[in-house]
């Protein structure tokens, strides 16, 4: 029987950010995921050598100041990263304009001033009201809980200080961004772009969006930042997976909880599809509401009351992604990192695209002559009961649809693909669980945000919860915060102390130069480390990797691993085998099915990176 001190169900960031505390703390934690791949959202793929982002590409958190919990986990770990500023955060093209979102909020301010002349005194004035209570109570007094698990006595202190800021937050909580806009605002399509900004945020409109959350939205970006992890996406999970191996955790990955076992009302583990199960002194959940109380907890432990509270939970819509390679000249020279494409302003429709260009700051995931491009949008259409041809007329609609959004904002664009691929809700549901491909989880709208959500502590002893159903909602720094939630929250049960925000913390984020390249890759690793992590780069991770077949090794993951700096997660899989076949094996027939051979002429070396591990 496996028993740990904490079960963690799902390795996206929240989880994964739980179990590495935890880890970091001592204790024995077990993290179980259905994909092959941790992250969930903000994972990464690779297609013939270049590297896509599954979902979260344009991270926050990672600033000096402001609401950056990334930054926080990574020093409270002492594990270092390196992340890529966004000059500009991102650009709005919106009725003709192309409004670019400077990090310098002054600078900022006069750019949207321009757009709406009329309004330039209250645009001032808005962003210099918020940027006020925003420093008065997110910076000046960090802390990194969720609301239903903050210290009262540490608000109190902020209150003491800024009473006025305070009274003014706490104010916006039940007030929308609607209502907070119309104190400061006259023209209605200075209303649209709030709607545009909001939608993008968190999948809302102003009319739906609490103010407390629009307020911070609006003025967190340009104090804290948006950042890229440097060679990809890949690296931020791979570092919180290589804590949580480093601290004798286990990832059990490719392996889907179907249950939550409970002796009476106390969560007790979790049973696998395999029919394993899987015990824990306490156990942590970071999916959805809705595959909480409609699959994983039997009717019979809860009460039709809150089963009926979850079944009704609103989500957000569904989203599809396209992935695509072009060559290099379809994207002008002076075109942002992130682009908001807003087809139509009037209203949120299929025409609102956001547009991730990866390759522009960081050369690392695709070659020299090409650009990365990931473009995520609403889908309005009925997906869930179609299947079939039916199913792959659809898929090509909407690859045609996106193109053609594409090519109106980068003309020549659909001439100069190399791939392009189509992630449909039903995609992202299958590799996520994200259900019905609502990447958002269920909407952050006024009467259900904050508290009338999942809380951290839940129905049930011993099981707690985070991730973007939680009191939190969306976006990657608030599940990373739910996670360090959840894991200060066990902390404390059991008697260790919870991580809590210190001056003295040393910093392990460093923000390096852009272009990133594949020359910056690795920097600060000994040189044959660094030439077994640039073999290790190569694999592409298959979904049904050839290499490993009749093969018991998890060679897929060991590459990445190796790739990450996750030498002790990737020796712990080659030391599994051994154990199981002994320490004289031969990998050649592995290198020989690899499906670099076809692609480079080479495989992956194999042998050379396992060969490393072994001495």
């Amino acid at each position: 029987m496996m028993e740990y001190d904490v079960v963690i169900i799902g390795a996206g960031l929240s989880g994964l950010t739980a179990g590495s505390l935890l880890a970091k703390r001592g204790l024995k934690v077990a993290v179980i995921d259905k994909s092959y791949n941790p992250g969930g959202s903000c994972g990464a793929f690779k297609r013939d050598g270049v590297v896509f982002d599954q979902g979260s590409t344009m991270l926050f958190g990672f600033g000096e100041n402001g609401f950056n919990a990334h930054r926080f986990v990574f020093n409270c770990l002492e594990e270092p990263i390196q992340v890529i500023k966004h000059e500009i955060l991102y650009c709005v093209n919106f009725k003709q304009h192309k409004i670019k979102f400077h990090a310098d909020i002054d600078t900022f301010i006069d750019e949207l001033s321009h757009v709406f002349p009329s309004e330039k005194d209250n645009i001032r004035r808005f962003y210099k009201d918020l940027e006020t209570m925003y420093r008065h109570v997110m910076v000046e007094n960090p802390a990194y809980a969720t609301p239903d698990e903050t210290d009262f006595r540490h608000s109190l202190k902020g209150l003491l200080h800024h009473p006025l800021s305070y009274i003014k937050f706490i104010s916006y909580l039940n007030m929308s961004t609607h209502t907070l806009l119309d104190k400061y605002f006259e023209d209605p399509e200075l209303f649209k772009f709030f709607d545009k900004l909001t939608s993008t945020y968190c999948y809302t409109t102003v009319k739906e969006s609490p103010a407390v959350l629009g307020a911070i939205m609006f003025v967190d970006n340009h104090v804290g930042g948006s950042y890229y992890p440097a060679g990809s996406t890949l690296f931020l999970p791979g570092k919180l997976e290589k804590v949580i191996e480093e601290n004798n955790g286990d990832m059990l990955l490719e392996q889907e909880v179907i249950k939550i076992l409970f002796e009476g009302r106390t969560a007790i583990g979790v049973e696998l599809e395999s029919g394993e199960k899987i015990f824990g002194r306490n156990l942590i959940y970071s999916g959805t509401v809705w595959n909480l109380y409609g699959t994983l907890v039997d009717e019979s432990c809860s009460s039709p009351e809150r089963i009926a509270w979850a079944r009704e939970q609103i989500p957000t819509y569904p989203s599809v992604v396209l992935y695509a390679c072009v060559d290099k000249h379809a994207i002008p020279e002076d075109t942002a990192a992130v682009e908001m494409l807003v087809g139509n302003p009037d209203r949120i429709d299929e025409s609102e695209v956001t547009v991730y260009i990866t390759s522009i700051d960081d050369r690392t995931v695709c070659d020299e002559n090409c650009h990365v491009v990931i473009a995520i949008g609403p889908s309005f259409e009925s997906w869930s009961a179609i299947d079939g041809s039916e199913y792959l007329r659809k898929k090509e609609q909407e690859k045609a649809r996106l193109t053609a959004v594409l090519e109106r904002r980068f003309p020549g664009f659909r001439a100069a693909l190399r791939s392009i691929e189509i992630a449909t809700p039903k995609t992202i549901e299958r590799y996520t669980n994200k259900n019905n491909g609502a990447v958002a989880g269920p909407k952050q709208m006024l009467g259900q945000h904050l508290f009338r959500r999942l809380h951290t502590k839940s129905d049930w002893p011993s099981l707690y919860c985070c991730g973007e159903s939680t009191v939190m909602g969306t976006g990657t720094p608030t599940v990373t915060t739910s996670g360090i939630s959840a894991a200060n929250a066990i902390l404390k049960k059991v008697g260790l102390k919870p991580f809590e925000y210190s001056e003295t913390l040393p910093s392990y984020v460093e923000i390096v130069r852009k272009p990133f390249t594949t020359d910056d890759l690795f920097k600060g690793y000994p040189e044959d480390a660094r030439g077994i992590m640039r073999k290790a780069s190569l694999c592409q991770y298959c979904e049904k990797p050839r290499c490993s077949t009749d093969v018991d090794l998890d060679i897929r993951g060991i590459m990445r691993r190796v790739t990450v700096g996750n030498f002790s997660g990737a020796k712990k899989a080659i030391d599994r085998f051994s154990a199981k076949y002994g320490e004289d094996f031969s990998l050649s027939n592995c290198e020989a099915r690899c499906i670099q051979n076809e692609r480079r002429g080479a495989p992956v070396a194999i042998q050379d990176v396992v060969e490393f591990l072994r001495v």
